[in-house]
C-alpha cells in the first residue's frame, strides 16, 4: 500500500478552502466554534474531530469523512515516526 511521506495537517489544507478575504473570526462564527479553536486547527495545534468534520463538510460542501481521513493519515504517519515499544502477540 502506498504511504504518503509526511502528510499535511488538515489545518494546512483547510486554509486553501477558506474564502479569500474572510477572517478567521468570521469563519469560526459560521462554523459555530470559537476563533481560538479554529486558529488551533489552522496552525496544526489541534486535530479534526468527527463533529468538526461534519461542520466543515456542511460549510464547505466536502463529503463527510474527508477531513477525518486526512487527520487519520497524519496521525498514523506521526505515530509511525515515533515508533512503538515492542509488543507481544495476543494470539495463543
Amino acid at each position: 500500500m502506498f504511504e504518503m511521506h509526511d502528510p499535511a495537517h488538515p489545518g494546512e489544507v483547510l486554509r486553501e478552502y477558506l474564502p479569500e478575504g474572510m477572517t478567521v473570526k468570521e469563519v469560526a462564527e459560521r462554523l459555530g466554534i470559537s476563533r481560538q479553536a479554529l486558529s488551533a486547527i489552522l496552525n496544526g495545534r489541534a486535530g479534526i474531530s468527527a463533529e468538526m468534520d461534519l461542520r466543515l463538510s456542511q460549510a464547505l460542501g466536502t463529503s463527510p469523512g474527508f477531513w477525518l481521513r486526512m487527520q487519520m493519515s497524519r496521525d498514523l504517519w506521526v505515530a509511525k515516526q515515533k515508533g512503538i515499544p515492542a509488543v507481544r502477540s495476543l494470539a495463543a
